[in-house]
């Protein structure tokens, strides 16, 4: 499935995000992948975390490091921000980010993961997560509402749910 949605960034800058479903991302080139973030189910419970730049609710993941697998991301990540480990993990889908000033663009990877708590959330190392929160995910609107793709990859990740098991 494919969505495509305009976004307004924070300098007023315009964007288009063009959403795809993905069971994997081999055909992306990693030079333009930028964020691994992860739709994370602690047994029935969805992962949530709160923080970033725009003090508000959203999924625990972040930017790719050099040298780093999309994987090592996505576990280093949860890990740091929500103090879980990552026990398995499937593709979702991916944005395309396209800065409508130059038609330059990036790629936002998105997995769904099937996680437990190592110990406590103290807090994000980085300061970025100060809260972690475990929600219906039916429910995750009242947290965040992300239009038609944001509704999709959370539609998509219950839908590949089963293989985390």
């Amino acid at each position: 499935m494919n969505i495509t949605e305009n976004y307004e960034g924070n300098s007023e800058v315009e964007y288009i995000f063009e959403y795809s479903d993905a069971d994997s991302f081999n055909e992306l080139d990693y030079g333009l992948c930028r964020q691994v973030y992860g739709i994370c189910f602690c047994d029935d419970k969805m992962v949530i975390g709160y923080g970033g730049q725009k003090k508000d609710w959203g999924l625990i993941g972040g930017t790719i490091e050099k040298g780093e697998t999309f994987e090592q991301t996505l576990m280093r990540e949860i890990q740091e921000e929500s103090n879980m480990e990552v026990l398995k993990c499937v593709p979702v889908g991916y944005q395309k980010v396209i800065d409508t000033r130059d038609g330059n663009h990036i790629f936002q990877l998105r997995y769904a993961c099937a996680v437990r708590p190592i110990g406590p959330f103290i807090s994000d190392p980085a300061g970025g997560v100060t809260e972690i929160k475990l929600i219906n995910p039916m429910n995750y609107k009242q947290y965040f509402d992300w239009g038609k793709i944001g509704e999709r990859m959370i539609n998509r990740a219950l839908e590949v749910k089963e293989k985390l098991r």
